[in-house]
């Protein structure tokens, strides 16, 4: 990864954690993933390669630059979605910055619908908005996976009620083999292996 792109995840980074230092209404954070666990997703992508990612939870665009700079590493393109149209707004402008903005396709709305609606198949899937409403939209997801998709969580170890139902539902497929690393804020890791039928 080049500097320049290097330093302004770096300074994304920092102003993520002094807004959500100050902010009390959680809906005005931007929880952004730990610098750790976004390294981890862009290897996950270069190494598949993966080139149809989806991420639900875009924020203020920081993983997604990580995705998009990945994606475009191994030729592909990254959907995300988010609710609120500010953060949509700052991270339009954020992947500019970045020179991403090509290979990103920001979609406005609840994730759940969205992803009802939403054109496939994706090889990468990963979670990082409403951890309650994932189960319903990983269910919505599975017709449209590829038969060696890799899909991801974040937040299981800080936020383990919440995510209980995911965990849970991602389980409970027996085509795929899941696993949770103890990076960032926890990791769920689920990898469907194409022919895999137990």
């Amino acid at each position: 990864m080049e500097a320049a792109l290097r330093n302004l995840l770096i300074e994304l980074e920092e102003e993520g954690r002094r807004n959500d230092e100050q902010e009390q209404e959680r809906s005005k954070k931007m929880l952004n993933l730990e610098p750790a666990t976004a390294q981890l997703l862009s290897i996950f992508v270069r190494s598949g390669p993966r080139t149809r990612l989806l991420e639900i939870g875009t924020s203020n665009g920081y993983s997604t630059i990580w995705l998009a700079w990945a994606a475009r590493v191994v030729g592909g393109s990254v959907i995300t979605i988010d609710r609120d149209e500010h953060k949509l707004a700052l991270a339009d402008k954020n992947l500019r910055r970045a020179g991403l903005r090509d290979v990103v396709d920001l979609m406005h709305g609840d994730a759940t619908q969205v992803v009802a609606n939403i054109a496939g198949p994706f090889d990468f899937v990963f979670f990082d908005a409403d951890r309650l409403s994932a189960p319903a939209q990983l269910a919505l997801l599975i017709p449209n996976l590829t038969p060696d998709v890799l899909v991801l969580a974040d937040n299981v170890l800080s936020h383990p009620d919440e995510i209980a139902g995911y965990l849970a539902a991602i389980e409970a497929l027996p085509e795929f083999e899941h696993m949770v690393i103890p990076v960032g804020k926890g990791l769920s890791i689920a990898y469907k292996q194409a022919n895999k039928t137990t």
